[in-house]
C-alpha cells in the first residue's frame, strides 16, 4: 500500500523517460508515440538517449526488431528474438528464466521495459510489445549499473484514439503447444483510448515430461490532456507455471579432451516428473506522463510498482555422465523469491541554439526502491544416482534450508548530456550520471543472523562523436563505462569478502558507421574494446559460488544489413567476430561466446496473396561457461535453417506456417554450466492465423 501511495504522489512529482513505442502496422495514431519503423527498420529510438533520436545519430550499436518481424518469424519469447540477432547468445537461465550475454557479460537483469528496468528472473512473452531494442556495449548513463555488455528493452503498445481496431490470433506447433492472443483498441472519447492485449499459451516440445501454461491480460489507458500534455496507465498481469528443465549433462572424458553434450539423450528429462515445476504471478502497474513546458522544452515521467512472486524446484545433473549407459549424478533445490520494485524516473529536454551550435540537452532523475526475500531449500534424494541404462528417477524431499535472506535497495541516480550539433556535419553526446546503490541486509541462514550492508557512489561518463558526411551516413567513435555493485543481479546476498570489494568495472570503446542506403534499407559496422575490470565468475566446479578472475576483455566486429532489397523482398541479417577472454592468459576464455555467428532472415513476397521466408543460423562452438580449466564443456557449432509460408487469404485473414530446424540438424542451443546443456529442437512447424479488423 505504501508504494502504490507513492505511485501516484509520483506521477505528479517525478517527470520519467519519453514514452516508447511503434506505430508500425496500426491504423491511426498513438495517444503516446515515440519509435517509428519501415517493415523491418527502426528509424527511431527514445532508448538510446531518452530523447528522441534517429539511430543514424546515435553512437552506439543498436539492434531493433520490429512487430512486423516478430510476427513474420513467429517470435514468441526473448530467446527467439536473439537467435537472429548477432552479437548475443541466450542462456538456459536454469530452466527458469531469462539469460542472456552480450560481448561477453553474462546477466540475468539487464532487461528494460519502455527504458525502465525490468529486472525480475522470469520468462519475457512479446504479446503486448511493438518492437524489442537490443543495445550494446555499457551506457550507465542511461541505464544506471550493470548493463555491462549492454541491455534489451521491450517497447510495449499503446493506445490510438483515432478508430476501433484490434486483432486475434491463434498458433499451434507439431509438437502439440498452442496459444491464442487478442489486442483491441477502442477510443473512449476523441482525445482517449483504452487499449487491451492477452494471451494465453499451452506449452509443449520435443523434451520427456515437458509442459505447462502461461497466460496474461494488459489493459492500457492513454488521455490527451490538452496544452501538448498526454498520460497513460498499464496494468499487466502475468502468470506462468512450467515444468523446470535443465537439459543434460556433458560426456565425461576418459583421456584428456574437451568434455562436450551427452550423445544420444536429446530428450531425455534429467530431473523429477511431478517435482520439476517454476511458477511465476507478477503484477506491474505503469504511469506516463508527457508534455511541454514551453516551446522548446519538454517534461516526462514513468513510474513503475512491480510485485513479483516466484519459484522454482528443481532436480538436475550434477556432474558428467559416466558414459551414454552409465550412470549421472543428481542434485536439487527449491528456491522462492518475492520482489517489490517501485522505480520512479524523471527527464527534462530543453531544446536550444548558441554560437550557431544546436544542443538538446536532457536533465535526469532516478529513484527506485527494491525489496527482495530469497530462500533455498537443499534436495535430499531417495538416489543421488541416475542410471541411464534403466532410469528410475528418484523420490524427493526439501527438509532442509539452506539460505534465507532479506534484502532492500535503495538507488538514486541523476544525469545530464548534452547532443550538440556542431554544423552540418558533427554532432557530439557527452554526459555524466552519478548513481547511489544502498544495499541493506539480514541473511538468516547462519546463527546467529548476519546483516550485510553496502553502499556505492560511482560516477559514469559516456561521450561520442559523430561525423556526417552525407544525411544519410554517419562515422562514430564512443567511450562509455558502467558498474555493478558486489551484490550482483538479484542482490541475493554480500560475504563478508564482497562487502569490501569495490564494484565491477566495463568500460567500452567502439568505432562504427551506420548508412541508411535508402528509405527502408540500413547497414551498420561496429568494431569495439570491452574491458571488465574487478570481474567475479561463478566457480565452474561449484556454480553456487563465485572467482575472482581479474580483467576480461572482449574484442569485436559486428556488421547488420536490414531492410528491403527489393520492393518486394526484406532482409534482416548480420555478422558478429568476438574474442572473449582474461587479459594476460588467453587460456581463459568467456562462457558463451562464440568466436563466429551469422544470422540472416528473409521475406520475399512474390504477389500480394502469397510470400515465403528462409532464414539461417550458423555460430561457431563456444564453452559452456569460462573456460579457467582443462574440463569445461565445449558445444559444438551448428547451422540451423528456417522458412516460412505466407498467405493472405482476405484483406482480414492472414495465414502463416514457420518450420524450425528445416533440415533436422543437431545442435545444443545453450547451456547454464558444464552438465544443464539444453539440445535444439528437431524438426518441427507453427501454424498461425491473424485475424485483422
Amino acid at each position: 500500500m505504501k508504494n502504490l501511495l507513492l505511485l501516484s504522489a509520483a506521477i505528479v512529482a517525478f517527470p520519467g523517460v519519453a514514452f516508447a513505442n511503434e506505430a508500425e502496422g496500426m491504423d491511426g495514431e498513438t495517444i503516446l508515440v515515440i519509435g517509428k519503423s519501415n517493415g523491418y527498420v527502426a528509424i527511431d529510438s527514445a532508448t538510446a538517449t531518452k530523447t528522441d533520436t534517429p539511430l543514424i545519430d546515435v553512437p552506439q550499436t543498436i539492434n531493433v526488431v520490429t512487430r512486423e518481424q516478430l510476427d513474420d518469424q513467429a517470435q514468441h519469447s526473448i530467446a527467439d528474438v536473439l537467435r537472429y540477432v548477432p552479437g548475443t547468445t541466450i542462456g538456459q537461465g536454469e530452466g527458469n528464466r531469462d539469460q542472456i550475454t552480450l560481448r561477453g557479460q553474462n546477466t540475468t537483469a539487464d532487461f528494460f521495459l519502455d527504458g525502465v528496468r525490468d529486472d525480475v528472473q522470469y520468462y519475457r512473452n512479446l504479446y503486448n510489445v511493438e518492437r524489442v531494442e537490443v543495445l550494446k556495449g555499457p551506457y550507465a548513463l542511461i541505464f544506471g549499473r550493470g548493463g555491462g555488455g549492454g541491455i534489451i528493452n521491450r517497447v510495449q503498445k499503446t493506445p490510438s484514439s483515432e478508430r476501433l481496431f484490434g486483432s486475434a490470433s491463434a498458433s499451434v506447433n507439431t509438437f502439440g503447444a498452442w496459444d491464442v492472443t487478442a489486442d483491441i483498441n477502442a477510443p473512449i472519447s476523441s482525445s482517449g483510448a483504452l487499449r487491451v492485449n492477452g494471451f494465453y499459451e499451452n506449452l509443449d516440445n520435443h523434451r520427456d515430461h515437458f509442459g505447462g501454461e502461461r497466460y496474461g491480460i494488459n489493459p492500457y489507458v492513454a488521455f490527451e490532456l490538452g496544452g501538448g500534455w498526454k498520460a497513460g496507465l498499464s496494468y499487466e498481469y502475468l502468470k506462468d507455471d512450467r515444468v523446470t528443465d535443465r537439459g543434460i549433462p556433458s560426456l565425461a572424458c576418459t583421456q584428456p579432451c574437451t568434455p562436450g553434450p551427452l550423445p544420444g539423450h536429446r530428450d531425455t528429462f534429467f530431473g523429477v516428473p511431478g517435482v520439476n515445476r517454476t511458477g511465476l504471478e507478477a503484477h506491474v502497474v505503469k504511469a506516463r506522463i508527457d508534455g511541454k513546458l514551453a516551446e522548446n522544452l519538454e517534461w516526462s515521467t514513468t513510474v513503475l510498482y512491480g510485485h513479483y512472486d516466484k519459484f522454482y524446484t528443481n532436480v538436475f545433473a550434477n556432474g558428467a555422465a559416466s558414459s551414454p549407459t552409465g550412470t549421472v549424478a543428481l542434485s536439487g533445490y527449491i528456491d522462492p523469491t518475492k520482489r517489490e520494485n517501485f522505480i520512479a524516473q524523471s527527464n527534462l529536454v530543453w531544446d536550444f541554439a548558441v554560437g550557431g551550435m544546436e544542443n538538446k540537452i536532457l536533465l535526469g532523475l532516478e529513484y527506485g526502491e527494491q525489496d527482495s526475500t530469497n530462500q533455498r531449500f537443499n534436495a535430499v534424494l531417495s538416489n543421488a544416482t541416475l542410471n541411464l541404462a534403466n532410469i528410475v528417477y528418484p523420490t524427493v524431499t526439501f527438509p532442509a534450508i539452506n539460505r534465507d535472506t532479506a534484502s532492500k535497495v535503495k538507488f538514486f541516480s541523476a544525469y545530464a548530456q548534452d547532443q550538440i550539433g556542431i554544423g552540418d556535419h558533427l554532432d557530439l553526446v557527452v554526459g555524466l550520471r552519478f548513481d547511489r546503490f544502498d544495499i541493506k541486509g539480514t541473511d538468516f541462514a547462519p546463527n546467529p543472523d548476519r546483516p550485510f550492508s553496502r553502499i556505492d557512489e560511482k560516477v559514469s561518463p559516456r561521450v561520442g562523436l559523430i561525423f556526417k558526411p552525407r544525411e544519410n551516413i554517419s562515422i562514430y567513435g564512443s567511450f562509455s563505462q558502467s558498474f555493478l555493485p558486489r551484490s550482483g543481479d538479484q542482490f541475493l546476498t554480500l560475504t563478508a569478502t564482497q562487502e569490501n570489494l569495490a564494484p565491477e568495472k566495463f568500460t567500452n570503446y567502439e568505432f562504427g558507421a551506420k548508412w541508411d542506403i535508402r528509405p527502408g534499407l540500413s547497414a551498420t559496422l561496429a568494431v569495439f574494446q570491452l574491458d571488465r575490470t574487478n570481474a567475479t565468475t561463478p566457480d565452474p566446479a561449484n556454480p553456487a559460488n563465485t572467482i575472482n578472475v581479474g580483467e576480461t576483455r572482449t574484442r569485436g566486429v559486428e556488421l547488420a544489413l536490414t531492410g528491403r532489397l527489393t520492393s518486394n523482398w526484406q532482409v534482416s541479417g548480420g555478422y558478429t567476430h568476438q574474442d572473449a577472454k582474461l587479459r594476460g592468459n588467453d587460456f581463459v576464455r568467456l562462457g558463451q561466446v562464440p568466436e563466429h555467428q551469422f544470422a540472416l532472415w528473409n521475406r520475399y513476397d512474390f504477389t500480394r496473396q502469397f510470400g515465403a521466408g528462409i532464414g539461417v543460423i550458423h555460430q561457431t562452438s563456444q564453452f559452456a561457461a569460462n573456460r579457467t580449466a582443462a574440463g569445461t564443456t565445449r558445444l559444438p557449432g551448428f547451422t540451423r535453417v528456417d522458412a516460412a509460408l505466407f498467405f493472405n487469404a482476405t484483406e482480414q485473414l492472414q495465414l502463416q506456417v514457420n518450420v524450425e530446424n528445416l533440415f533436422d540438424e543437431t545442435y545444443y542451443s545453450d547451456a547454464h554450466n558444464n552438465n544443464n546443456i539444453s539440445p535444439g529442437a528437431p524438426l518441427n512447424a507453427r501454424f498461425t492465423a491473424r485475424l485483422k479488423f
